[in-house]
């Protein structure tokens, strides 16, 4: 079977990709990267992913408020958010969470934002996207608050250790890894990674952010999301068609597209 790579958790409409998308694209589908998830982190943004969706195959949407935009979580746009969902035009909600190291809003705030987005996802038996940076304890007492999750949900870039990412997959979570589980210093992060279950892995590169090893400090795109197979794939002593086939078969398992790359 030819290793064929879904990059769960992308931003291609990035200004950053306005002027060369389609190179950008061809070099992911030259490597087997069949399926891209644009994320949404605003309503903006979440537009966009839509968009980007409904004219290109190759990318799926995810839609939703990240808590640096996280007051923008009211009655109207959560409407349209679950609308979008409801059309089939997105297949997750996210991303969604808590981030306490840049701390644009309040805690009080942020976590409002993410309980009402994680109430809307489970009304809608959707996957939502969890992002979570410096907030390990709040993102885990919010994720246990409010379990069980039939639809599932997904640890974006996880960071955390492995205490945590236990905690995640207790709970049913799927833990995506990016660009750092392939730098040589992040020893920790090989640790966790290496004790997350094949059935429970995803891929990322969140691009244009966190390019992986030897290509960091330049612009991320989803073709490199085969760096981070060919990590982890080292770290659990298999090979990479191995990875390829989990990660894509975990991500088309929750994002609602099963059978479509594998008829």
């Amino acid at each position: 079977m030819t290793a064929v790579f879904i990059d769960s958790h992308a931003h291609l409409d990035d200004e950053r990709f306005a002027h060369d998308l389609a190179d950008v694209l061809a070099r992911a589908a030259a490597l087997q990267v069949a399926r891209i998830v644009t994320v949404g982190y605003n309503m903006l943004s979440s537009r966009r992913a839509v968009d980007l969706a409904r004219g290109n195959k190759q990318s799926w949407a995810a839609v939703g408020i990240h808590p640096h935009d996280a007051p923008q979580c009211e009655e109207g746009n959560l409407a349209q958010i679950e609308t979008w969902l409801r059309q089939g035009e997105a297949v997750a909600l996210g991303e969604i969470g808590l981030d306490y190291y840049w701390n644009t809003w309040s805690k009080e705030i942020q976590q409002a934002a993410f309980q009402a987005q994680i109430v809307l996802a489970k009304s809608l038996a959707v996957p939502f996207i969890v992002h979570n940076r410096d907030a390990h304890a709040d993102v885990l007492r919010i994720l246990k608050a409010h379990a069980p999750y039939p639809a599932g949900f997904i640890m974006h870039c996880f960071s955390g250790s492995g205490e945590v990412a236990d905690e995640c997959l207790r709970l049913g979570g799927h833990l995506s890894f990016a660009g750092p589980v392939t730098f040589q210093n992040a020893h920790k992060l090989h640790m966790v990674a290496k004790r997350v279950p094949l059935e429970r892995l995803l891929i990322e590169t969140d691009c244009p952010y966190l390019s992986p090893h030897p290509l960091r400090g330049q612009r991320n795109e989803p073709a490199r999301v085969v760096l981070v197979a060919e990590a982890l794939a080292a770290l659990h002593g298999v090979e990479i068609e191995k990875i390829a086939q989990y990660t894509t078969r975990n991500a088309e398992d929750l994002f609602r597209r099963g059978g479509e790359l594998f008829e």
